[in-house]
């Protein structure tokens, strides 16, 4: 994402919590690397953070040496992290008290969709600011929705991956299904991909758990720090979603099992009762 807005001509300082060779690609591309998120603040009218969670979300935005120690007044944080709607609303309301401007924008896509430029991008925050960064957002996305106030970003975000971890769930059973019976789940695969069974789930993770590659893109960890977020709010709500708590419990196990850094699509080994239950 950041290489995109290199590309279109935007000048870039960057701050990595570990510097690795994706900082270094991008320092070598012109951007300018500074060791403390404050100091990236300092230089930009419009800061983007993409970090792990609600708590490093906070850590960088609002901790020592944090965006909001060096953003100037009337600067805008656009934080496309996946964490919970009220992390989000506690934020913007901690940066309005330093006049600076904040949009939750969660993104889905992958690393696929991060470097093409096709994200689908869930804004939370108010409508005019939203219109105001929609340029810069173009450059990362093609979906750009402005879904409403500030945490609305991530309640679709949370829908987002409801859809995902349950929809894996469906395709790692039909791998399953296919394997067992002796038919080429290619083939199943091509027939379902044309019909009301097709989506993006299938077609990418689908392959992925017939040929048992799991070293993918999305690290189970993620997903299942995602969905933990999804069943936080239904709870709240007195929402009783049952199957997102079944993949959730999956994912869980896949956890305790080890498999942690996974693509996702490992959830097959979890329904063959291969993590070690």
């Amino acid at each position: 994402m950041a290489a995109r807005l290199l590309a279109a001509g935007h000048g870039l300082a960057i701050h990595a919590r570990r510097r690795g060779s994706a900082a270094d690609r991008l320092v070598d591309r012109g951007a300018v690397f500074c060791g403390r998120p404050a100091d990236v603040a300092s230089r930009s009218d419009v800061i983007f953070s993409m970090v792990t969670d609600t708590a490093a979300v906070e850590a960088v935005t609002l901790g020592p040496a944090g965006i909001a120690e060096g953003a100037r007044a009337g600067s805008v944080l656009i934080d496309h992290s996946t964490i919970s709607p009220s992390g989000a609303r506690a934020v913007a309301a901690a940066l309005d008290q330093k006049g600076i401007q904040f949009l939750d924008a969660p993104v889905s896509g992958g690393v696929r969709g991060a470097e093409a430029g096709t994200l689908a991008i869930m804004v939370g925050g108010e409508g005019p600011l939203f219109e105001r960064c929609r340029p810069l957002l173009e450059h990362l996305g093609t979906t750009i929705v402005h879904v409403g106030a500030v945490g609305a970003g991530q309640i679709a975000k949370a829908c987002n991956q409801i859809c995902i971890v349950v929809n894996q769930l469906g395709v790692a059973e039909a791998v399953m299904l296919a394997s067992a019976s002796g038919v080429d789940f290619a083939a199943v695969q091509r027939a379902l991909m044309g019909g009301f069974a097709a989506s993006r789930v299938l077609e990418v993770q689908g392959p992925k758990m017939a040929a048992r590659r799991f070293d993918g893109e999305i690290e189970s960890r993620l997903h299942h720090k995602d969905i933990g977020i999804a069943l936080d709010m239904a709870r709240q709500l007195g929402l009783p979603l049952r199957a997102s708590a079944l993949a959730a419990d999956a994912l869980a196990r896949l956890q305790h099992a080890g498999g942690a850094t996974l693509d996702s699509a490992a959830v097959l080994t979890v329904l063959e009762g291969k993590d070690g239950e």
